[in-house]
């Protein structure tokens, strides 16, 4: 097992979500190989409250400094390559990616291949509002040949708002998971063949394996997935 590569984990957009990615990633090693393996990781968490600002204040390319300044010191310490645990923060992936010298595994990269695998081509999109109101996001989906939508207004607010008050906070509200499941029942009516689950967070209120209408593609379980596949 010598020749497993040791995977970067850019974390802390929340702090919440980059513990479920460190509890998956070594699930899944272990799954695989048995015994007492676990995954070669290195990790680096950033403060949320700094990110959040800059995102809230327009400031993306400061944010990408931030992150890049943080992807080259997970280089440096020995990552073989990159995770970023986040998918709003993917908006500056590019920046990261010039940063460093070693590959940046893109979320919506392993979340496109997930639902074309499956079958699907016109999918619901759920996460923070940058992610489903910006092109970032949606212009990678769509390059794999997916037809994208995305909530109502008025949903995509309620959307937002319980990942940054809730969510990132730790609190998981029984009336919240209802108020998602009705949405995901809208963007059914509205077309959608499938669901992602494109905040990490939402994994914490949504259960992947639960029963729904459509398919659900939970984002941080498929990039954690990819990265071993690489990993190993």
């Amino acid at each position: 097992m010598d020749g497993m590569l040791r995977i970067g984990v850019l974390g802390g957009m929340s702090w919440e979500s980059t513990a479920e990615y460190y509890r998956i990633l070594n699930e899944e090693v272990a799954r695989r190989l048995g015994g007492l393996h676990s995954a070669r990781l290195v990790v680096g968490s950033v403060d949320f409250a700094e990110v959040e600002r800059l995102q809230v204040e327009g400031r993306w390319d400061d944010a990408g400094t931030l992150l890049a300044d943080e992807a080259r010191r997970l280089e440096a310490a020995g990552a073989d390559f990159l995770v970023l645990a986040t998918n709003t923060m993917h908006k500056v992936a590019d920046a990261i990616e010039t940063a460093v010298g070693i590959d940046l595994l893109h979320i919506g990269d392993a979340t496109a291949g997930a639902v074309v695998g499956a079958g699907v081509h016109r999918v619901g999109l759920l996460g923070t509002a940058f992610t489903m109101q910006q092109d970032f996001y949606r212009d990678r989906l769509v390059a794999h040949g997916l037809d994208v939508v995305v909530p109502s207004p008025a949903d995509q607010n309620l959307i937002h708002r319980v990942i940054y008050d809730e969510l990132c906070l730790g609190r998981i509200l029984e009336t919240s998971r209802a108020a998602y499941v009705e949405v995901l029942d809208r963007l059914v009516a509205d077309g959608a063949e499938g669901v992602i689950l494109g905040c990490t967070e939402i994994e914490l209120l949504l259960d992947p394996d639960a029963s729904y209408a459509v398919p659900v593609f939970p984002t941080t379980r498929l990039h954690c997935i990819a990265a071993v596949d690489r990993a190993l």
